[in-house]
């Protein structure tokens, strides 16, 4: 059985800049100031990485203080649901996406995959971002969030310790499939061993995605056959 694991922003769907308002918005209310988030880049990143690493840009003497922190990514998730209920703001699922989590209904009913969710978004933006672009949440059987650890690299373990409490079955190295669109997708599946399908509808070209280390990249997920194909190779 393969475990496979989407990222969420940039590589199921875009919400053109939800998220990036709602967060310097939270750190406007919250801490005085956003830092340098103009010039600031998210991806790949876990939410509590963002407000820690924005802060200590500035210099704020709390950017370390968890409590600040977790502050910072409730008002958040409050601010990103007034941020997707805008009639003006379309949340847009990536070419192919639906049909692709179509196309694997079938493997998980044979018991050959299961189908969840690794993502910097903590859980409750996760879930208001999925529902934004017409996802059911629970269709992701398993997930780990931003809320589970401000350090990426730990989401992947957590992802298929859940997993295994789900199905009672051990899940690790290539049995573990990470869907992603930056290379910190690529480098966080290195410590259990995963594999990587990655696509370039983020803001990286398949050549760099290849180079950071990707098992398969495709450009998007619209040839359902072959992305299908790789995620359960």
């Amino acid at each position: 059985m393969r475990l496979i694991l989407f990222d969420i922003d940039g590589t199921l769907l875009w919400t053109d800049g939800a998220g990036r308002r709602a967060i310097q918005r939270a750190l406007l209310d919250e801490m005085g100031t956003a830092g340098p988030i103009d010039q600031y880049r998210f991806d790949g990143k876990t939410d509590p990485q963002i407000v820690r690493e924005l802060m200590t840009l500035a210099g704020h003497p709390e950017a370390e203080a968890e409590e600040r922190i977790t502050a910072v990514c409730r008002r958040y998730v409050g601010l990103l649901a007034a941020e997707l209920a805008q009639p003006a703001r379309e949340t847009r699922l990536f070419p192919g996406v639906r049909e692709l989590l179509a196309a694997l209904e079938p493997h998980e009913a044979a018991g050959r995959a299961l189908v969840g969710l690794l993502t910097g978004n903590l859980e409750g933006g996760a879930t208001l971002k999925l529902r934004s672009a017409g996802l059911d949440p629970a269709r992701f059987a398993v997930g780990a969030y931003g809320s589970d650890s401000g350090r990426r690299a730990d989401l992947p373990a957590i992802a298929a310790e859940r997993a295994a409490r789900k199905t009672g079955r051990s899940f690790a190295g290539a049995d573990v499939v990470i869907v992603g669109d930056t290379p910190d997708d690529i480098a966080c599946a290195r410590p259990i061993g995963a594999r990587v399908v990655a696509v370039a509808t983020g803001f990286f070209r398949v050549d760099q995605l290849r180079a950071a280390g990707a098992a398969h990249v495709f450009e998007h997920m619209a040839d359902t056959g072959a992305v299908t194909s790789a995620l359960l190779a």
